[in-house]
């Protein structure tokens, strides 16, 4: 007969084994999940693209494989490739840096090769960035959404490799908020910039390497390289991140967690009308929009009436400068919220709140802050529709031919059913 020490030792190990197993599993055990990322492919494949080649690789924190290792270092540690350069986007190899902060090349402390800013002087490799290069590698975690810079650079960087006559390789990964939904205010030409570099809705639905084929196949780009994407195996449009099982890596600091980007997708408008305060740099960005001399309690009643599906508001008040209220959002991602709408939604009950106590955002809005803020919604429409009598909903079935029109395109150049 076992002694009572003994028993309960046994019975203490065994809680500390499960308990250690269910870790593992919700931290990314490789058995457990159900996709393979384009960089797990490319390991299966035993490197076979790039052996022989001198590789850059254009990639941050979240450039990772399934099992969390950064890609930097699965292809250093491969002694089937050469991995001779860095390239990283806005934020920094790391992601810590803000917003529109340029960002200076520095040696990666991790393989300690060059890391070259693609976010300060210069957005595109130079020739001299290049020089020794024979393929560029893009592998970086993007959100969804138009304006959101990695996928500009990697256009940028798609030009750059067909100037200089090598292969532009993307390792793909899944859109977090799934490949379904296209929606959104479409671009003019004249408001295309880094926030809004393709000819595409807000709100895509698509892969970097679906996006990648489509700049290639419609010509996009000023030069067209050669291209290959590896795609991933087990992921379906249908997917959100939660049904990939995969960590996630922070994309930005104001991208902390993987809701964040339906929140983004939701609140990223609001933030860029001058006056109106989204909630970045705090614990819950995008989760809470305010403003100065809002009736808060008025606005979440009149926000609520709408009765969108998957979304409620609630009074809120700033914890860090309480003259600034307005509401935090709940977003239940399985209740099939139309983020683009209640981007437009918030967007006209805060100008007429605004109104309400002699406060008019867009009109003390400098002409810089205007600008951007239409370089981010593709238009300078944007004004007129909310300062007139339209309802939200009219604005947004403005979008629906030209988005009826880009899905019918695009579905030349998806990859998942």
């Amino acid at each position: 007969m076992l002694s009572r020490d003994l028993t309960k030792f046994i019975t203490l190990g065994v809680i500390f084994l499960a308990l250690f197993s269910e870790v593992k599993s919700e931290n990314g055990n490789l058995t457990d999940l159900p996709i393979k990322l384009g960089v797990d492919c490319l390991s299966d494949d035993d490197f076979a693209i790039l052996k022989g080649k001198k590789i850059g690789l254009i990639t941050n924190q979240s450039g990772v494989n399934r099992n969390g290792v950064k890609t930097r270092m699965v292809l250093a540690d491969s002694n089937k490739v050469e991995l001779v350069a860095l390239y990283t986007p806005e934020h920094g190899l790391d992601g810590d840096e803000l917003a529109g902060k340029w960002v200076s090349s520095r040696i990666d402390p991790v393989t300690g090769l060059t890391a070259y800013s693609l976010y300060g002087k210069s957005r595109k490799p130079s020739a001299d960035m290049l020089k020794g290069v024979d393929a560029l590698v893009f592998d970086i975690q993007d959100v969804g959404a138009r304006c959101y810079t990695y996928i500009s650079t990697m256009g940028l960087c798609m030009d750059a490799a067909a100037e200089a006559g090598i292969e532009f390789i993307i390792l793909d990964r899944p859109n977090p908020v799934g490949g379904t939904k296209v929606s959104g205010p479409p671009i003019e030409r004249k408001w295309q910039s880094f926030v809004g570099q393709y000819p595409m809705p807000f709100m895509h639905g698509m892969t970097v390497g679906e996006i990648g084929l489509m700049a290639v196949g419609e010509g996009w780009l000023k030069s067209l390289p050669k291209l290959t994407v590896i795609k991933m195996k087990g992921w379906s449009r249908s997917m959100s991140w939660q049904d990939t099982k995969l960590r996630w890596i922070k994309t930005s600091p104001n991208i902390p967690r993987s809701e964040s980007c339906y929140y983004y997708l939701a609140s990223c408008l609001a933030q860029h009308v001058p006056g109106i305060f989204a909630g970045t740099g705090t614990l819950k960005p995008f989760q809470f929009v305010v403003a100065e001399k809002i009736d808060h309690q008025r606005l979440c009643f009149k926000l609520n009436s709408y009765k969108m599906p998957g979304i409620r508001f609630f009074p809120y008040i700033d914890k860090d400068n309480s003259s600034r209220r307005g509401v935090r959002l709940e977003i239940d991602m399985d209740g099939e919220p139309d983020l683009m709408l209640i981007s437009i939604v918030m967007l006209k009950a805060f100008c007429a709140e605004g109104k309400n106590t002699g406060l008019d955002f867009l009109e003390e809005a400098g002409k810089s802050g205007l600008n951007l803020l239409y370089k981010v919604y593709g238009s300078n429409s944007l004004s007129s529709d909310l300062n007139s009598p339209i309802s939200p909903h009219r604005i947004a079935s403005k979008w629906d031919s030209s988005n009826q029109h880009f899905k019918k395109i695009r579905s030349k150049y998806l990859l998942y059913d």
